[in-house]
């Protein structure tokens, strides 16, 4: 699934967002705002990793993102 999909379903996005880093708080989920790189950031400040690792988490779960699964 392609980023702009996920960012313009962002409300829904976010149950898996947080199924997937659960550390994330709903006040950092607003502030991302389907914004990719603004994921990354949080991801990186909560779990303490590299930027190219949270690239790398972030690229994964996009790639199981799937339309019909996650957005009904």
């Amino acid at each position: 699934m392609n980023w702009d999909t996920i960012q313009g379903n962002w409300k829904q996005a976010t149950g898996k967002v947080k199924e997937q880093w659960g550390k994330l708080t709903d006040d950092d989920l607003d502030v991302v705002a389907g914004k990719r790189d603004q994921l990354a950031g949080k991801i990186q400040e909560r779990y303490g990793v590299a930027k190219d690792e949270a690239e790398k988490q972030l690229s994964d779960w996009e790639k199981k993102a799937n339309d019909d699964a996650w957005f009904k």
